[in-house]
């Protein structure tokens, strides 16, 4: 496990971090963990899955098969 910055996470999913704060607070993004009290980062894990899951929920829309 790793925790994972805002910028780490918009690296990753493509996502601008306002983008991903916003999802934060619609429950569409895992939440984030506070670090200090200005400073918070994400589970490493939590953001594979979420990127995971994207990727499943774009194969079924498109009609592909699920390789799982």
């Amino acid at each position: 496990m790793k925790i994972l910055r805002i910028k780490e996470v918009a690296d990753l999913t493509g996502l601008s971090p306002s983008s991903i704060y916003k999802q934060v607070r619609l429950n569409e993004f895992p939440k984030n963990i506070q670090l200090t009290a200005r400073a918070t980062g994400w589970d490493s894990r939590d953001v594979e899955e979420w990127i995971s899951n994207k990727i499943n929920e774009s194969k079924l829309v498109n009609g592909e098969q699920n390789d799982e």
